[in-house]
C-alpha cells in the first residue's frame, strides 16, 4: 500500500500514529504529495479527485480518503483495536470528529494567511474559526478528560494530533491557558513513541 502524505499534515499524522501503534509502519510506503485549493501542486489527484491528502492507495489499486476512512480501514485491516466495540465507539467517533473539526478550522486559518492575497483577508473570518477551536478545547477540558485518560483509541490519537498542529501553526494563541487538565494530558501523550516519530519537522 502507498500513503500519499505530507510530513506537516496533521490528518496524515493520525495515520502514521495508527501504523506505529499497530507495529505496521513498514508495511505502507510513504509518497510525498501536497497542494492547496488554488494550486493542486503535487496533490494525488489520480488517487483523490478532491486533490487532498492523505490518500491511501491499496494493493488492488483502489484509493481511500479522507483520514477517517483510512484509519477505519487500517484499524480493521491490521486488527489494531483502536475503534472500540459497543457504546464507547460512539464516544470515540465523536471525539475524533471534534479533533478533525479543530484541524479543519486551524487549516483554514493557515490558508487565509498563506493563500489569500493580503488585501482580501478577513480577520473576523479567521477569529470565527479560532472560536470553533476555542470552544472545542473547552469541551475537551470539561467533558472529555475521562475518555482521554482511558484506553488508547483513535479519538485520543486525533486529539493529540490536533493539539500538536495547533502548537505547530498557531502556537502564539496559547491554547493551554486556563486548561490545566488538557495541558497535562497532552504533555504525557506527546511522549508516546508514535507521537515523537510522527512529529512535523521544526
Amino acid at each position: 500500500m502507498r500513503l500519499f502524505y505530507s510530513p506537516t499534515s496533521p490528518y496524515a499524522r493520525k495515520i502514521l500514529v495508527l501504523l506505529a501503534e499497530a507495529g505496521q509502519s513498514d508495511t505502507v510506503a510513504l509518497v510525498l504529495g501536497s497542494g492547496t485549493p488554488v494550486d493542486a501542486g503535487a496533490a494525488p489527484v489520480a488517487q483523490n479527485p478532491l486533490g487532498k491528502i492523505p490518500a491511501l492507495e491499496r494493493d488492488d489499486g483502489v484509493a481511500l480518503y479522507d483520514s477517517r476512512v483510512i484509519t477505519r480501514f487500517l484499524d480493521d485491516h491490521f486488527a489494531a483495536g483502536l475503534y472500540p466495540k459497543g457504546a464507547r465507539l460512539w464516544e470515540t467517533l465523536t471525539l475524533e470528529a471534534t479533533a478533525d473539526g479543530m484541524l479543519d478550522a486551524a487549516l483554514l486559518m493557515v490558508y487565509e494567511g498563506r493563500v489569500r492575497p493580503e488585501d482580501k483577508r478577513f480577520e473576523p473570518w479567521v477569529e470565527g474559526h479560532w472560536s470553533k477551536i476555542d470552544r472545542a478545547l473547552d469541551a475537551l477540558e470539561h467533558r472529555w478528560m475521562s475518555h482521554l485518560h482511558g484506553s488508547l483509541d483513535m479519538g485520543k490519537i486525533a486529539v493529540g494530533c490536533a493539539l500538536g498542529y495547533i502548537d505547530f501553526r498557531h502556537g502564539a494563541r496559547n491554547w493551554r491557558e486556563g486548561r490545566p487538565a488538557l495541558t497535562a494530558w497532552e504533555a504525557g501523550f506527546a511522549l508516546r513513541d508514535s507521537m515523537k516519530v510522527s512529529a512535523p519537522p521544526v
